[in-house]
């Protein structure tokens, strides 16, 4: 809410946006309190908006903005800011911000009435009635986020309430942008304790908000006005290091100069600028670079016409000066997860000293400038008898904001929505995934193949079960770059899919907050059972495979129960158990297959585990004192070696550069599947491989283990249980 905040000089300085400082607030007071011009001419108190509004809209239609004002004034007559100026002062100084970014005529008409409905006698309906319903969608949105308690308590569902309105509509976002500008401007006569708590919730939310949005030229001011209040220390002596060199000879105007010169020999129009770092800006370089230069305080603007010039522009500044390779980077091409797009260079000049140099459009400029504001109104009802009421298309929705909408839908715990908010927002960049069917997927950078599986399937990625990166097998666990290819790799059936589930181990992998949620969700919907710790938990899975039913199975005569075995679900060869009745698990640890000899021991539930004779677990369990159960093949006496069986296997191999790929394609050659595959971080120039495998032929597991020891760098292929120490002795 904005009725208390208090007027004064603002903090530091500013970039693009007009400053509503004391005078101009003083004559917005004056023409305020005279009330409305007469009918048919502009209100003196919005003329200055008027007219930066036709700056960006020439043919904009102002009366509309006539009335908004006519109603807000009424409205909010008597109505007085801390500091003594009409309330009146404050939309108009919101709206005048927004007319400078670009904003289009029915966002300012909601910016005058943004607080009506919420401080005065004016209702929705009369707000729909007098402007259309498009101004009574966003003034509603707006007035959801007013009156807001800064408290902890009040902050989750504050800001749940603030993202479903910024989803529907973004416009809805850019007001309360402005609005929080505005008030951060004003914010001197309160407490310290109260600017430090509004501080830092517009650091840590709608800083952030204001990144994704692409609005920069309000992100930018909001930065230094919180580094004002929260680091008082640091922002002074920043603002101490640019007065001392603003009476400096300026390094960046003469480097202006002789890009302009050698842009005009070549012959393309550009316009160049000095562009300063603002207060955040100039503090973070001094973070990273030490003592600054001249050169560090700013950057040079290029804005041509097309994107060809563009490339013009960098052709021509890495030809006549001497560039530094690795500050190049092509947003043009790319553009960031908010709409940004840009050329960034560094050379160095005549002197030797680095100049940054940024290279874009005027349109480019615009939009990295006020981003979502730039692009005018964007939303539609979307059309055809099956869209639903009310739903709006917006085809400049960043990825980020639709994945916040759908995981925050899924969040019933305010808490646990505030945590992964802050954890989501704190992201500071996205990369771009390329997907096997020719698609892309936008991640947060550090995502991983499990944010993947969930942000492209959403509950189906429970099945997921490997994936391969660039053409390769990976981990679940392996971290996405920017321009990777990701194929996921699912269970090929329903039957597969009902036999996997994610481990708790996957949120240790899970980055984003859809992954987290759906992750725990599917957890506690399958709990462990209660008398097992975890530990016992963990020893049953490494002595077990996929459970397995013996329904529909005929018990051969002598009381013995042949259970088809089904390994994760799959099909394979029958088990003979002398255990009427008992459920039947193959080993993960041996993973066994016809001909092996095999062994059985009860587990708990009244399943028996398969084992095979030579698996060290069995030593283990023996010497525990368990008693054996006697288990066989059921086509082992007629040699049938059909079916479906998973087998692990470990290659132990000197390192080399493409092992995993050859020994991948040396298995794809037999027939095999890969189902997993993990790599150990190699030791004195040694790797072990481990994967696990599903077989259409257990015959043929002896030609699949010659044909990977026949890899160069292989020497040695096994089904062994040894350990890694044991591996590498």
């Amino acid at each position: 809410m904005s009725a208390e905040a208090t007027d004064q000089a603002p903090f530091g300085r500013r970039r693009g946006l007009p400053r509503i400082d004391l005078r101009n607030l003083r004559r917005f007071s004056r023409a305020a309190l005279l009330g409305p011009a007469s009918r048919g001419r502009l209100p003196d108190a919005i003329e200055h908006v008027a007219k930066v509004h036709r700056v960006h809209h020439p043919g904009a239609e102002l009366d509309v903005l006539r009335k908004a004002y006519v109603l807000a004034e009424s409205s909010h007559r008597g109505q007085m800011r801390k500091s003594g100026e009409p309330y009146i002062t404050h939309p108009l100084a919101v709206t005048l911000i927004l007319a400078e970014l670009g904003a289009e005529t029915t966002t300012l008409t909601a910016s005058l009435l943004h607080d009506t409905v919420e401080d005065t006698d004016v209702t929705l309906d009369q707000v729909g009635e007098q402007f259309g319903e498009e101004v009574r969608y966003l003034v509603d949105g707006v007035t959801k986020l007013e009156k807001v308690d800064y408290g902890a308590a009040a902050e989750p569902e504050t800001f749940r309430k603030m993202l479903v309105a910024t989803g529907n509509d973004v416009r809805v976002m850019s007001i309360k942008l402005a609005d929080r500008l505005h008030n951060m401007r004003t914010l001197g006569v309160m407490r310290p304790e109260k600017q430090a708590r509004i501080a830092k919730v517009t650091r840590d939310v709608l800083i952030p908000l204001a990144e994704r949005l692409g609005v920069q030229a309000l992100k930018t001011e909001l930065e230094d006005l919180v580094f004002a209040i929260l680091h008082p220390e640091e922002y002074a002596r920043t603002r101490e290091l640019l007065q001392v060199h603003a009476g400096r000879p300026d390094p960046l105007a003469l480097a202006a100069g002789d890009v302009r010169g050698v842009l005009h020999e070549a012959g393309i129009t550009a316009e160049v600028l000095v562009r300063p770092r603002h207060f955040v800006s100039v503090h973070r370089a001094g973070i990273k670079r030490g003592e600054l230069t001249g050169t560090d305080l700013g950057r040079l603007l290029v804005l041509v016409s097309d994107d060809a010039d563009c490339y013009a522009v960098l052709g021509e500044l890495h030809t006549c000066f001497t560039p530094v390779i690795s500050e190049f980077k092509d947003f043009i091409a790319v553009p960031k997860f908010n709409l940004y797009q840009s050329l960034h260079t560094a050379v160095a000049g005549r002197d030797g000293e680095v100049t940054e140099v940024l290279i874009r459009t005027h349109q480019m400029h615009r939009v990295a400038e006020a981003g979502v504001i730039a692009l005018g109104n964007p939303y539609a009802p979307t059309e055809g008898a099956d869209a639903p009421e009310g739903e709006r298309a917006d085809p400049t929705r960043p990825g980020w904001l639709s994945r916040l909408l759908d995981w925050q839908s899924a969040t019933p715990d305010p808490d646990i929505f505030w945590t992964s908010l802050r954890d989501d927002l704190a992201q500071d960049r996205e990369i771009t995934v390329f997907r096997s069917d020719g698609g892309t997927l936008g991640l947060p950078a550090g995502a991983s193949c499990v944010d993947a599986a969930y942000s492209l399937y959403g509950d189906d990625a429970h099945s997921c079960i490997g994936a391969r990166v660039n053409g390769r097998i990976a981990t679940l666990s392996t971290v996405l770059r920017d321009g990777d290819t990701l194929q996921l790799l699912m269970a090929s059936d329903s039957r597969d899919a009902a036999s996997h589930g994610p481990s708790p181990e996957w949120l240790d992998h899970a980055r984003t907050p859809a992954a987290r949620i759906a992750i725990n969700r599917w957890l506690a919907a399958h709990p462990a059972p209660q008398h097992e710790s975890r530990e016992a938990a963990r020893e049953t899975e490494a002595e077990s495979g996929a459970e397995l039913t013996g329904q529909g199975s005929q018990a051969p005569q002598g009381g013995e129960a042949a259970v088809p075995a089904a390994g994760a679900g799959r099909p394979e060869a029958g088990i003979v158990v002398d255990l009427p009745g008992a459920t039947v698990r193959l080993a993960r640890c041996c993973t066994p297959v016809p001909p092996d000899a095999v062994t059985g021991f009860a587990v708990r539930g009244g399943a028996v585990t398969v084992h095979r004779v030579r698996c060290p677990g069995v030593a283990r369990m023996t010497a525990a004192g368990r008693t054996a159960v006697g288990v066989r093949w059921a086509d082992q006496d007629d040699g049938d070696g059909g079916g479906d069986y998973r087998v692990t296997l470990f290659a132990e191999a000197f390192s080399r550069p493409h092992l995993l790929a050859d020994l991948t394609e040396a298995i794809a050659a037999e027939g095999a599947e890969v189902v997993a595959a993990a790599v150990e971080p190699p030791r004195e120039q040694r790797v072990r491989h481990t994967y696990t495998l599903q077989l259409p032929d257990a015959g043929k597991l002896p030609i699949l283990m010659r044909a990977m020891r026949n890899v160069p760098g292989v020497y040695d292929v096994t089904r062994e249980g040894r350990s890694v120490a044991a591996a590498h002795s």
